[in-house]
């Protein structure tokens, strides 16, 4: 979809009409609430809707802040916080902690207080918008052309507005399994508000959402049995880190069920009784399904705009975040290009400086940390050793590492951290970075940096490391785990 780029947009206004806003946002998430503050900041007259507050979210219901702050990443990581506790409190006692009597967990107590975090956060993305002169607009905002845009109120009335530019950022939104009884089923959203705690658990999916969940309810002490259909969890990412998590989330006490898929879910007096393909049954208080997100893009009547989407509905854009309308813009998840909060937050960012700053800028895309708040977690920047043989022109290099981190020698836990780095045997450069053990994401955003650096692995074996800390294993893995050729590549997405 390569053009030329127009920043002050094709269409005219018809006989002199002004437009109400240089720029309309529909949906204030982290890419909405960031693409109409800096374009403010560049001097531009805008507004935004969004649906009213809701920790679940429904076609009338949203908030400010979005998927992240309302029921994604911030709820689940206080959650990973509750949860990791058990571990802390099983690990103190080699260290001399006697914890005499029962430990008693509060679930409806750090539910009360991570919905008055959200409720929290609502509220300061509305005052982060409202300092930037934005103009708030409440309710579902849909295309009635390229440069009108109508907000619907649940009571059936509406308002249109005109824009010089559109710019859509509405997310995307959990996706169920079309299978008998999937109405007894929650997904992520549901599950970060249950007003029980589960006792027992099923998961439906592989992913980094189903992982998550999995850790979550076990550290809670909940049974916990995950079924995904591939041999190994978190499809995409390396897979001997993979493997890794595997291991852990059974060390952890959870039931892996791979290459198994749910087939029925019944209603019983005892709780929801689960079918898998391969005729299995249990019974659980609780199915999670966590088995992707589709783009929110469905009621925003894009064809009246033209603006073209694909087979899933996410919305086809150019370099420069421009859809084929050339006055409508999309950034973050409604686009499925790398989603994650801060991509989203990159990609506008990217648009405003492209649109209203004179600085046509194209997100990047690559070296992209990310990490999965498993327990332990796994964090990863650039490539992985199957994706670093599929683009090579030559040999790779692999360094691990794998120890038992200070804490566990002497809690005694049987948790190792793994540790790897991908270098093109050629030009000596760190091509990727993963880490599987406490802290990850951590170490893993500093490692980011040197990767956008362009560093070498000369560049790591210099730099002095800090002791005793599991992060200086990236400065001193001097030994070759193995060195691997394009022709002998291994098995990939298992």
């Amino acid at each position: 979809m390569a053009r030329k780029m127009l920043v002050d947009g094709e269409a005219p206004v018809a006989d002199g009409e002004a437009y109400d806003y240089d720029l309309f946002v529909i949906g204030a998430g982290s890419g909405g609430v960031r693409g109409s503050r800096t374009a403010a900041s560049f001097g531009a007259k805008v507004a935004i809707c969004e649906l009213p507050f809701h920790p679940i979210s429904s076609d009338w219901q949203g908030g400010h802040g979005g998927t992240c702050v309302i029921r994604g990443c911030v709820p689940k990581k206080i959650l990973v916080y509750g949860s990791s506790f058990r571990g802390e409190f099983e690990d103190s006692k080699n260290f001399g902690w006697e914890i005499n009597g029962d430990i008693n967990f509060n679930w409806k107590k750090l539910l009360e207080n991570k919905t008055k975090e959200i409720v929290r956060l609502n509220e300061v993305h509305q005052r982060i918008i409202a300092n930037a002169g934005v103009t708030m607009i409440e309710g579902a905002g849909s295309l009635v052309d390229a440069h009108t845009v109508e907000v619907s109120q649940p009571d059936g009335s509406k308002q249109r507005y005109t824009a010089k530019h559109i710019l859509i950022a509405t997310g995307s939104r959990a996706q169920r399994v079309n299978i008998p009884g999937k109405e007894l089923a929650i997904t992520s959203d549901e599950a970060l508000s249950l007003e029980e705690l589960p006792k027992r658990a099923v998961i439906l999916g592989g992913g980094y959402i189903a992982v998550e969940f999995a850790s979550i309810w076990r550290g809670m002490g909940a049974e916990v049995d995950l079924f995904y259909r591939r041999e190994l969890p978190l499809r995409g990412f390396d897979d001997e880190m993979r493997a890794v998590v595997a291991r852990n989330l059974e060390g952890r006490g959870i039931k892996l069920h791979p290459g198994t898929n749910l087939s029925e879910l019944s209603k019983t007096d005892d709780g929801i009784k689960v079918v898998t393909d391969k005729g299995e049954e249990l019974i659980a208080d609780v199915v999670l399904f966590a088995t992707g997100r589709t783009p929110n893009s469905q009621r925003l009547n894009l064809q009246a705009a033209g603006v073209e989407v694909d087979q899933i509905g996410a919305i086809k854009v150019d370099e420069y975040s421009r859809t084929s309308a050339p006055s409508v813009w999309a950034v973050g998840d409604v686009t499925n290009r790398i989603n994650l909060t801060p991509v989203a937050l990159m990609e506008a960012t990217c648009f405003t400086k492209t649109v209203f700053g004179g600085q046509p800028v194209k997100p990047d895309h690559r070296d992209v940390p990310c990490a999965v708040f498993s327990i332990p977690p796994l964090s990863v920047v650039g490539l992985s050793e199957q994706q670093a043989l599929e683009e090579a022109k030559g040999d790779i290099l692999v360094f691990t590492s794998s120890f038992n981190p200070m804490k566990n020698s002497i809690s005694k836990r049987q948790e190792k951290t793994i540790m790897k780095l991908v270098v093109d045997a050629e030009t000596d450069r760190v091509l990727g970075a993963s880490m599987c053990g406490p802290d990850a994401p951590e170490i893993i955003q500093g490692i980011a940096v040197a990767l956008k650096c362009g560093a070498t692995k000369a560049n790591f074996d210099s730099t002095v490391g800090i002791h005793p800390s599991a992060a200086e294993e990236f400065v001193t893995m001097r030994t070759l785990t193995r060195r691997v050729s394009p022709t002998s590549k291994p098995k990939t997405n298992l």
